[in-house]
């Protein structure tokens, strides 16, 4: 079909997936499609192509990428082939590291939890005391019965 060289076209939604940013190609287009990516600073569409030199924005959940094409390939390599594809730009890898410290330090969100679901001791405590002099009086004093 084609050979990777510099003058061939290769579409983005193939690019991403040939640099191993994402599992498929169909997911690469899906997540083009919901304006995840930007190609040059822009929306683009899963079927522009890339030339080298163009800078990728990638965001993934909190973290944005930014990196800069040096290579074009359509085919899928092994991970050290398709890490030369691409170059991360400096500003984006100290935001990336930044990002995970902050991320590595927040406090466990679990922990935030003042109450929750009672636990077994929590329900027997409760039982124990719904099965008080209280209680008793209540049903003593409102009874359903017709007797007076």
């Amino acid at each position: 079909m084609h050979s990777d060289n510099t003058s061939a076209k290769v579409r983005l939604d193939k690019w991403l997936w040939a640099a191993r940013f994402y599992k498929t190609r169909s997911l690469s287009a899906e997540e083009i499609d919901k304006g995840r990516v930007r190609l040059n600073g822009q929306l683009a569409k899963p079927s522009r192509d890339v030339k080298p030199g163009d800078t990728l924005e990638l965001r993934s959940g909190p973290v944005v990428r930014t990196v800069v094409v040096r290579a074009l390939s359509g085919v899928r390599g092994p991970a050290p082939v398709a890490a030369l594809l691409y170059e991360e730009t400096a500003a984006s890898i100290a935001l990336r590291t930044a990002a995970a410290e902050q991320r590595r330090l927040a406090p466990e969100p679990a922990q935030s939890l003042s109450q929750g679901r009672p636990t077994k001791r929590d329900r027997r405590e409760l039982d124990h005391l719904s099965e008080g002099p209280v209680r008793g009086q209540w049903n003593a004093r409102w009874s359903a019965s017709l007797d007076d």
